[in-house]
């Protein structure tokens, strides 16, 4: 039985090989031919090893100018705000209700202008009695002064008629005290209107500080009460009554408050050049100096206050701005005009005597030497070798060569 079966199946006809068609293991046999050969490409192209790309932290490579640049060349940079040395909230000498107000925000005042008016209708009351009392204390000296003239003629006529005879020395002695206590009596008138002058005095100053004047010459930075409100210069009234008309600002005045850690502050000196740049302004650099530092520490922020003056005011300094300031050495002043590319003082390598960087382009990096500039703290100016918006490691293998494959976090 088993020789028949065989039989018969060499009897069977192979369609493969009727049709000429290759069979399942010549296809297998070319895809390992084409793996092999692509494996091989890969081992020339990598000089006999396989290379995986390494992961590199990368930096831009920037080009600054301005008060950016001038950064390369201070000796310490801080920060602080535009501050007025002249600075004033107006208010009244006296408590009383606002009838009028003067002014407005962003105002030119002049020294003695008239901010605002107090109702005055009490003071003006006061200052009417006062002057009675005034008037009549002055009358009634007028009128002693005449009692004592004819008190002077009686004693005159006593003192003829005792050496006469006629008379008594007690007549004449009733005289003389007479005319005694209208001497005194005018004494103490005329000291009396000495009080009611000053009395009249007194309600006249009241009445002109109803009128709140510019204690000098600024602008107006806020207008903090209203017609109708009451005003007086301590608070009170629960917080319904304002301590404050409007506050002026001497714009002539102007310099620059900075903080500088007490452990930089051997670096600030008087009349130190300044280069300061205003956070709304960050193109404009502007020329200024120390004028004193404050001879206190902040014990709480370990730091040290310093005044700064500008050499030129400008409308566009307003007080509170923010501002940061770069301390200058002894050397001159940059040229703001010229531009300076920086990039990380960590993405520059040292190989001998050469200084290189390694720029990404796309996948892989390229070495490349460059030549240096000064060093400002993290960052160091390119003088050539680069160009701006290129990218460069920062962080990466130290085995990094020239045209290693990388990889970006």
């Amino acid at each position: 039985m088993n020789e028949l079966k065989q039989n018969l199946e060499s009897l069977r006809i192979d369609h493969d090989a009727r049709t000429g068609r290759p069979g399942w293991w010549f296809w297998v046999s070319l895809v390992l031919i084409v793996l092999a050969a692509i494996g091989g490409g890969l081992w020339w192209a990598t000089g006999g090893s396989v290379v995986q790309a390494a992961p590199v932290t990368t930096a831009t490579v920037r080009l600054e100018s301005g008060a950016e640049a001038a950064a390369a060349d201070a000796v310490l940079n801080a920060s602080g705000y535009v501050t007025a040395r002249r600075r004033s909230t107006v208010s009244s000498k006296i408590t009383g209700k606002v009838v009028e107000v003067l002014v407005e925000e962003g105002m030119q005042v002049r020294e003695g202008q008239v901010l605002a008016r107090l109702d005055d209708s009490t003071v003006r009351a006061n200052l009417d009695y006062a002057r009675a009392q005034h008037e009549a204390s002055r009358r009634q000296v007028t009128e002693s002064e005449v009692r004592l003239k004819e008190a002077e003629l009686t004693l005159d006529r006593q003192r003829q008629l005792v050496e006469e005879g006629v008379v008594g020395a007690a007549e004449f002695d009733a005289a003389q005290a007479e005319v005694d206590s209208l001497r005194a009596r005018i004494d103490l008138a005329r000291e009396q209107v000495e009080v009611a002058e000053s009395l009249v005095a007194i309600r006249e100053t009241e009445l002109r500080d109803t009128v709140i004047r510019a204690p000098f010459d600024g602008v107006a930075i806020s207008k903090d009460a209203q017609p109708g409100e009451m005003v007086s210069p301590v608070s009170a009234g629960g917080g319904f009554t304002r301590t404050g008309i409007s506050t002026i600002v001497d714009m002539t005045s102007l310099e620059i408050e900075v903080d500088v850690n007490e452990s930089y502050i051997n670096r600030v000196r008087s009349d130190q050049t300044v280069e300061a740049v205003l956070d709304a302004y960050p193109d404009w650099r502007i020329p200024a100096s120390v004028i004193t530092t404050v001879p206190a520490a902040d014990r709480q922020r370990a730091t040290v206050l310093v005044r700064i003056a500008f050499d030129e005011l400008d409308d566009r300094l307003l007080p509170d701005m923010g501002v940061k300031v770069a301390f200058l050495g002894e050397e001159t002043r940059p040229d703001p005009e010229r531009p300076r590319l920086v990039a990380p003082a960590a993405a520059v390598r040292t190989e001998g005597e050469q200084s290189v960087v390694f720029v990404v382009r796309d996948d892989r990096v390229e070495r490349r030497a460059v030549a240096l500039g000064p060093t400002d703290g993290d960052r160091v100016e390119i003088v050539f070798g680069l160009r701006d918006g290129e990218q460069i490691v920062v962080e990466g293998p130290e085995t990094l060569t020239d045209g290693d494959r990388v990889v970006l976090p």
